[in-house]
């Protein structure tokens, strides 16, 4: 019988074979260890921000505040004589001239006494003329003649009076203007130079604004100087009005000064009563470049704007002049061909990498740039703190109910 062994050599060669996988598998291992060690490179984002440009126009400095239009001559009619109100003859709304009956009173009382004092003066006349001729030959004594010569002079302010009271009878406006209220009634007692007013009467082809200026602006204003009324009452419709009086003196309470504008009203829209806000105009200047004030940032007691180049926003410090609306002289700092920030550059950084996401519609405004309308003016803006918050408004705004120093 043949017995047949297995082969040593085939069982040494299994064993190295398995040695060398467990090698190349540990040799694997170490390289990956080896690779995620080596360092990552850096990823760069790029802040999303809204920019603007710069373009040249016309810029002022205002002074704004609010004042009620007042007319510039208004009368209170009242009754001068005492009766029954007989007739009225206008209504509120109409336009009256000056001399214009307005109503009347019942005459036929102050036409008897009238009468009465015509018959006085006749008898007396009478009676002094007899007097006359007994006189001139020393007939009659001084005393005598001088009291019928007194009593004649008596007779005719008698009749005077008479004659003006059936006069006042008949109520007639003492200027021209429109009936803005009418008091009086048919039938109702009216008594001379009573309290309550019949009418009340007001002329409206140039009104006038009242307005208190702070003191320190005494030296800004000067008679004529413009000023434009926007009024809500029309749409916020515009007007110019016209500095017509400066007062001379500082009230000591409030530290302001009353101006008085003149405010043209030939088309007849305006009306008393209306309220106005109001931009006094100190300057303008022209071809000034403008920025948008939002763009404006208050930084280390600076102000500053981030210029988008490249990608990339640059800080940079600039002057300022005058504000009006949503936009911003620049005096230095700027060339006025830059793209600035208006929109995420609250927290940005110097030389942080941005993405503008309006880039198309910046070169449409760069071609065709239109100055935003001035809703509101100021003047040159001061920043004070440290703070980086965002430049805020520094409207010179004034109310004209409430000035205190």
């Amino acid at each position: 019988m043949t017995i047949k062994t297995i082969p040593f050599i085939s069982f040494n060669a299994l064993t190295i074979l398995t040695l060398l996988m467990s090698t190349a598998l540990l040799s694997a291992c170490g390289g990956a260890d080896a690779i995620s060690t080596e360092p990552e490179q850096a990823l760069v984002i790029s802040v999303p921000v809204e920019a603007g440009v710069l373009h040249n126009g016309e810029i002022s400095s205002n002074y704004t505040t609010t004042a009620v239009l007042e007319a510039k001559e208004e009368a209170y009619v009242v009754a001068r004589a005492s009766g029954i109100i007989e007739h009225i003859y206008v209504e509120e709304g109409d336009y009256v001239t000056k001399g214009q009956v307005l109503a009347q009173l019942e005459p036929e009382r102050y036409r008897l006494n009238l009468a009465r004092a015509k018959a006085d003066l006749i008898g007396i006349e009478k009676e002094l003329a007899k007097i006359d001729k007994v006189y001139n030959q020393k007939l009659v004594s001084d005393d005598t003649y001088d009291k019928i010569s007194a009593q004649y002079a008596s007779t005719k302010a008698t009749l005077s009076l008479a004659q003006l009271d059936l006069k006042e009878a008949t109520i007639v406006a003492p200027i021209s203007g429109y009936i803005a209220a009418r008091n009086a009634k048919v039938g109702n007692l009216t008594e001379s130079f009573q309290r309550a007013q019949m009418f009340h009467i007001v002329e409206q082809n140039e009104l006038h604004g009242v307005v208190y200026l702070p003191e320190k602006e005494l030296s800004r204003v000067h008679k004529n100087q413009a000023a434009k009324l926007t009024l809500s009452a029309l749409q916020d419709s515009t007007v110019t009005a016209y500095v017509e009086r400066i007062s001379p003196v500082i009230d000591a309470a409030t530290g302001t000064f009353k101006v008085t504008l003149r405010v043209p009203n030939d088309e007849k829209l305006l009306k008393a009563g209306m309220f106005a806000h109001v931009s006094l105009n100190y300057d303008t200047h022209q071809h000034a470049t403008l920025m948008p004030r939002k763009a404006m940032l208050s930084i280390d007691n600076k102000v500053n704007v981030f210029v988008v180049v490249d990608g990339v926003a640059h800080k940079q410090e600039i002057r300022v002049g005058f504000q009006e609306g949503g936009y911003v002289e620049i005096l230095s700092g700027l060339k006025g061909n830059e793209h600035v920030v208006i929109t995420g550059h609250q927290n940005l950084k110097d030389q942080a990498p941005v993405e503008v996401v309006n880039a198309e519609s910046l070169t449409l405004q760069a071609q065709s740039p239109v100055a935003e309308p001035a809703s509101s003016a100021q003047k040159p803006v001061e920043f004070n703190g440290d703070d980086t918050s965002e430049a805020t408004d520094t409207d010179t705004t004034a109310s004209n109910a409430d000035h205190t120093r």
